[in-house]
């Protein structure tokens, strides 16, 4: 044990203490890459990850490798941002091309379709590639993730966070679920976050825990602004964060050389988008376009009950490559399709004012009541009951007003 702390203690250039501090929090890994039988995320990846390609075998485990070989790789990859190896950083790498090797192959095959929506982003506002491996440890490549502090999305972005990047939340739309729009806003918060740091390290620990965390950090470690003096003031749930970047870059850089095979996907590479500007389901879409319905959904994440409400604003519609054309062929039918099924909410309603009766009015027939009657005259004049008049038209007792009318048939 003594060893490990004073390992540890070289690697990281800390105290033994905070060497004690950091072996205890090893276990401290992003929940979206632990709950390996997360529902959703399993449920989401079965649905359009599949095996395609038989001559990749995936091992069951992959080689031993040493220290130096993971600082040598380390040290190739080509990134702005550093990378230095640990015995920290060493754990992470472990446990995904580890216990979490299966994950990686999943996220490998999602990879293929969000890193060029990352690299995009990135590329417009400067920043370094790298940092399209960050959503690896927020959301494991999950559109839909969700934390246990209500974080969303691939960036697990906080709601309040996201109102100020312009992302929308209502009972229909989930914009933190929508790749496009989310990337687009978690680039913009980290170019925002690199204006106050200048420091790559600290932007990824104030994008997991908020500035004010990070500052608190600096003001206890004394000013200093490097992450690893930091790492025992931050909360605990951030002090892996920097580690698991690293190792989410090198484990999808050397994937092969730990046995791991990707998994391909179904989700296209390549899409369409439609500005829809009325109310749409996504059924509505996929029975007449003739696409899978899960599949639409997954390009759609933002669509919480696959309702696009088109009328309160213009949305976008992600479709399969080559299918707007279809979409715009067959719009009216697209429209058109089990509508009342679909969009079953009503624009006005009658309201009953108690004047009569509850139920079917077909063939009701009324009297105008005058001064002096009674439920009783009324009911052996129309020959029925006062039980059967008081039904009719919600009476309590006896007393009824004259120049009302009742129902009495």
């Amino acid at each position: 044990m003594r060893n490990i702390i004073i390992s540890i203690v070289f690697l990281l250039g800390i105290s033994s203490t905070q060497a004690q501090t950091v072996k205890e929090d090893l276990s401290e890994f992003p929940e979206t890459m632990l709950s390996d039988m997360d529902s959703l995320y399993w449920d989401w990846q079965s649905k359009n990850l599949i095996y395609l390609d038989e001559n990749c075998r995936m091992l069951p485990e992959g080689p031993k490798v040493s220290d130096s070989v993971y600082i040598d790789r380390l040290s190739r990859i080509p990134s702005i941002i550093e990378m230095p190896f640990n015995e920290v950083v060493k754990k992470y790498i472990e446990a995904y091309t580890g216990r979490l090797r299966n994950k990686v192959s999943f996220m490998l095959a999602a990879a293929n379709f969000y890193m060029p929506m990352f690299e995009e982003a990135l590329e417009t506002y400067d920043l370094p590639m790298e940092l399209k491996y960050l959503p690896i440890i927020e959301s494991a490549l999950n559109p839909k993730a969700l934390s246990r502090q209500r974080a969303s999305g691939l960036w697990q972005f906080m709601l309040k966070t996201s109102k100020s990047y312009g992302l929308e939340t209502n009972s229909l739309v989930e914009e933190r679920f929508d790749p496009q729009k989310s990337t687009w806003a978690a680039v913009r918060y980290l170019k925002d976050l690199f204006n106050i740091y200048k420091d790559w390290h600290l932007v990824l620990a104030a994008y997991n825990c908020g500035p004010g965390n990070v500052n608190k950090a600096i003001r206890r470690a004394g000013g200093s602004t490097d992450y690893w003096d930091l790492y025992p003031f931050l909360p605990k749930e951030t002090r892996g964060y920097v580690p698991g970047f690293i190792a989410a870059n090198y484990v999808m850089t050397y994937y092969c050389e730990h046995g791991i095979c990707p998994m391909e996907s179904q989700l296209p590479t390549i899409s369409d988008t439609i500005h829809i500007n009325k109310d749409l389901h996504l059924q509505q879409v996929a029975s007449v376009c003739n696409i899978d319905i899960e599949q639409l959904r997954s390009l759609n994440p933002q669509y919480k009950k696959d309702l696009i409400p088109g009328n309160s604003r213009v949305y976008a519609l992600r479709l399969p490559n080559n299918m707007a054309t279809t979409f715009i062929e067959r719009e009216d039918s697209i429209y058109a399709f089990d509508a009342k099924k679909y969009l079953n909410k009503r624009r006005t309603v009658a309201v009953n004012d108690g004047s009569k009766a509850t139920g079917s009015t077909k063939g009701a027939k009324y009297h105008k009541v005058r001064s002096g009657e009674t439920l009783g005259g009324i009911a052996i004049r129309y020959k029925t009951t006062v039980k059967r008049l008081r039904a009719l038209n919600g009476i309590r007792g006896n007393n009824i007003r004259a120049g009302k009318s009742i129902r009495v048939r």
